[in-house]
């Protein structure tokens, strides 16, 4: 079947609009949370696929729920004995610490808090070369607007903005949260 140019002109035309105007709509979203970097320059695609990783453990505050979940290069050295056995994660290891406001569950037949809107990503990366000063781990906080349904980098993250906190866990290589048994 012969197909005119100008019938694939109008056709091209047409597709052009389409993915026009779906950039349009993407752009006005925001950036795409993989094109952000932190002040620490810590870049969130470095963190590509987080949402899939093993989970590692759980926290609550009176704030938040936590969700840690850790890369396979820091889960393998979680089963092999890290950091209870003295030994350091290896570079590459990368955790991310998924914050929820809490909320009652108002499904449940007893009282339970459920995540409800989601918050906040906590990042944490081992490159002792690019980050020697903070015990080879940088550190990162990228937070979350539903209204608008984007990321943005904290203002306030430095290199060593959660080093502070994990200077109490120096000893189990800074990190909090221990593998838990399943």
């Amino acid at each position: 079947m012969k197909v005119s140019i100008a019938m694939q002109t109008a056709v091209l035309g047409a597709l052009g609009l389409g993915l026009g105007v779906a950039f349009n709509a993407l752009s006005a979203q925001g950036p795409d949370k993989y094109s952000l970097k932190s002040p620490s320059d810590i870049a969130f695609a470095d963190f590509k696929g987080y949402e899939d990783w093993s989970l590692v453990s759980s926290a609550r505050t009176d704030e938040v729920l936590k969700v840690i979940v850790a890369n396979p290069t820091m889960i393998k050295a979680y089963k092999s004995g890290i950091p209870g056995n003295g030994k350091p994660f290896p570079e590459g290891s990368k955790i991310a610490k998924l914050q929820w406001s809490p909320k009652k569950s108002t499904d449940a037949q007893f009282v339970v808090d459920v995540p409800d809107q989601f918050k906040q990503a906590f990042l944490m990366e081992k490159d002792s070369k690019r980050f020697p000063k903070t015990g080879g781990w940088g550190y990162a906080v990228f937070n979350y607007d539903a209204k608008t349904d984007t990321y943005t980098p904290d203002a306030t993250s430095k290199a060593d903005c959660g080093q502070a906190c994990h200077l109490k866990v120096k000893d189990k290589n800074y990190i909090f949260h221990p593998y838990q048994k399943r």
